[in-house]
């Protein structure tokens, strides 16, 4: 079987020489732009890309503000930062995910604790959160304290795993039950919907990541999204060093973070953003290609659940167990067909071990099985 599913992605994109897992597009105005930002010899954190980048992107996902910033992992930071999340609290998210979530909670001092996610989703379950919460916890003065360690779980992080939304508004509405603030890590799921609103949109804060291998990317570079014009402006200064604007003067009155995205960067997104739909549509076409190839076959293709629009960022499938995964991984990339693993899981890391969890049998099941394969824009 693996033979023909290697045939297969060859045939797909029309080459038996390397097929990277997802290869960034550049054919708009890439060049254009970046030309225009070195002549205006704006190239760092100020100039005009910048501005036109967040307001884009904010119109394009429906929030009132978006803030950018030099990745997704310093969005995250200050997400939780404004959360007031601080050492000695506690953060929600689930084990199945990339460190960069868990690296953010660490940051502030918090500790995470580990929730199941769903099998469709592969994000996590408001099953498992809502009954991790009746257990464990308990309500004193509108904060949630954990009957375990006394600590306030201060904020919630669940993932839109590989660009599939996971069913945020019934998370949304446990944490509001709780008084835990909803912070979305929508890094890998921009262009995706759920219920008809984009992703990251339903929590007090979401995140999206530009990184390199990203539908649309500046080579790094990241953005805060909200509807709350308070936190918006307390992120832009927080992520501005906490310079108090002066036409000279170079005063700071807090400890702020060095976190804004250049214009060079913004310049690059900017045109991304105007091929965005196109790379989409493009990618939607490729999942219905693979999903009737692997129904064919009787694999597992990761597909869209009910009232979600996904972007499709990596095409997944699901074997039968480790040993077939292992097999599947190692005959595709010795045949130049790169393939990857889902992560391992954050309460095995060795900086996360010891951490509290829920059950996390999904999450454990998915580990063993999960791969991502090929799923870079056909043009």
């Amino acid at each position: 079987m693996f033979e023909n599913v290697i045939s297969f992605i060859q045939l797909v994109y029309k080459t038996k020489n390397f097929i990277p897992l997802h290869e960034p597009k550049f054919t708009g105005n890439e060049k254009k732009y970046l030309d225009e930002c070195i002549d205006s010899g704006f190239v760092s954190s100020v100039g005009k890309f910048v501005d036109e980048f967040e307001e884009k992107i904010a119109s394009y996902t429906g929030a009132k503000y978006a803030i950018s910033t030099s990745s997704g992992t310093s969005a995250l930071h200050i997400s939780l930062l404004l959360a007031d999340v601080g050492r000695g609290n506690e953060v929600i998210t689930q084990p199945l995910t990339f460190v960069a979530t868990c690296n953010a909670i660490s940051y502030c001092g918090a500790k995470p604790i580990f929730i199941d996610v769903d099998r469709d989703t592969m994000g996590l379950s408001p099953i498992s959160l809502k009954e991790f919460l009746e257990n464990n916890t308990r309500v004193i003065n509108q904060q949630c304290v954990n009957n375990i360690t006394g600590k306030v779980i201060k904020a919630c992080i669940p993932m839109h795993t590989f660009g599939h939304p996971c069913r945020v508004d019934e998370i949304k509405e446990i944490c509001d039950k709780y008084h835990i603030i909803l912070i979305e890590d929508a890094a890998e799921s921009l262009g995706s919907f759920y219920k008809n609103k984009h992703t990251g949109t339903f929590g007090k804060m979401g995140v999206v990541s530009f990184n390199g291998n990203k539908i649309i990317t500046s080579g790094g570079g990241g953005c805060i999204i909200t509807d709350d014009e308070n936190l918006a402006k307390k992120a832009k200064h927080l992520t501005t060093t906490a310079k108090v604007p002066h036409k000279w003067n170079y005063m700071h009155d807090m400890v702020g973070f060095n976190y804004r995205m250049p214009n060079l960067n913004a310049a690059l997104l900017v045109s991304q953003l105007e091929s965005l739909d196109n790379f989409i549509d493009k990618k939607r076409k490729l999942a219905d290609t693979y999903r009737e190839f692997f129904n064919g076959i009787g694999c597992k293709f990761v597909k869209e659940s009910s009232q979600c629009i996904s972007n499709y960022w990596l095409n997944t499938i699901i074997l039968n167990n480790k040993q077939q995964r292992d097999i599947f991984l190692e005959e595709s990339n010795s045949q130049g067909v790169m393939t990857r693993p889902i992560w391992t899981l954050m309460n095995k890391l060795p900086m996360f071990k010891g951490m509290q969890c829920g059950d996390l049998t999904n999450s454990e099941w998915l580990e063993n099985r999960v791969v991502n394969i090929p799923s870079s824009v056909i043009l």
